[in-house]
């Protein structure tokens, strides 16, 4: 009934048994140290040796715990953008399924009414055909923008090219993606980083930037993948700190690539453009199988 509780010899971890023998010897030290004192006995060399194993301990326990308080921020960013992810997973499946399915069974009942109407009403009827055609591809290409399925299935450098070609499609910027080598066998977590800063990249440029040309460059290198956005925009001088500022696109690719153990770099200047460098390492197991395509597969 309650999972949680049902506590076993193999859910103790070692820094678990670390405290526990810690408070012992702090425990037995203090008990010796009272006895001695009630008797008027001298200190015997194996009670001091055990004030120095408790003394130990307990220095060992701080370091453990202000370590553990350093990495807080990091672990906190990697759970909240995984929250982050299944909360657009989750939205993603509503908007196709309910609302999508609700637009789709509008226009088969538009389609019912049409073979009825009166001909002075069809001119009508079809205008409301095509805000209804209007809605449902704005439903798939939002659905598609908070969870791009096509990345398990097609992978990055296809799911990438196809959103561009969707973002920038009705825009004046001219784009190239550049990927020299194959990306096969990526890890997932790796695939969606690089996605997700690529998107917020192309937003910004899109919102702020007014550049006439974007490219988008993929790497596969032996250290991990490397990333470079680049655009002939406005430009802008990049703050220190995004997230103080305010900027939560620009903090967020920031802790994407911290997530992963990697680094992001934006280069900017007013009035010539801006360049972003990503570099997303890879997991340790598959180091030498990136080395061997990054060697390889050109």
């Amino acid at each position: 009934m309650f999972p949680r509780l049902n506590l076993t010899p193999r859910h103790c971890s070692r820094s678990a048994v670390a405290r526990w023998t810690t408070a012992a010897l702090c425990v037995a030290s203090l008990s010796a140290n009272v006895a001695l004192h009630v008797k008027a006995l001298p200190m015997p060399i194996g009670l001091i040796l055990l004030q120095m194993a408790a003394l130990l301990g307990a220095a060992w326990q701080w370091h453990q715990w202000a370590r553990s308080i350093s990495l807080r921020p990091a672990e906190l960013a990697e759970r909240m953008l995984k929250v982050q992810e299944n909360e657009r997973q989750r939205l993603s499946r509503e908007l196709h399924d309910d609302i999508g399915q609700l637009l789709t069974a509008a226009k088969l009942q538009l389609d019912w009414l049409q073979r009825r109407l009166p001909s002075e009403l069809l001119s009508h009827a079809s205008s409301l055909r095509s805000t209804l055609d209007e809605a449902l591809n704005s439903v798939r290409d939002v659905a598609a923008l908070l969870n791009p399925r096509q990345l398990a299935s097609l992978g990055l450098e296809a799911s990438l090219r196809e959103h561009l070609l969707r973002t920038l499609n009705d825009s004046e910027v001219q784009w190239s993606l550049e990927c020299k080598q194959r990306l096969t066998g990526i890890n997932d977590d790796i695939s969606m980083a690089a996605f997700r800063i690529t998107q917020e990249a192309v937003t910004n440029m899109l919102r702020h930037a007014s550049a006439r040309n974007l490219r988008v460059q993929l790497q596969r290198t032996a250290a991990g993948l490397a990333l470079t956005i680049e655009d002939d925009g406005c430009g802008f001088i990049p703050n220190s700190d995004p997230a103080a500022a305010g900027q939560r696109g620009m903090a967020g690719m920031h802790e994407r690539a911290r997530a992963l153990h990697g680094s992001l770099s934006v280069y900017s200047q007013p009035g010539r453009g801006a360049r972003i460098e990503a570099m997303l390492p890879w997991p340790a197991r598959t180091q030498e199988r990136a080395r061997t395509f990054a060697s390889h597969d050109l």
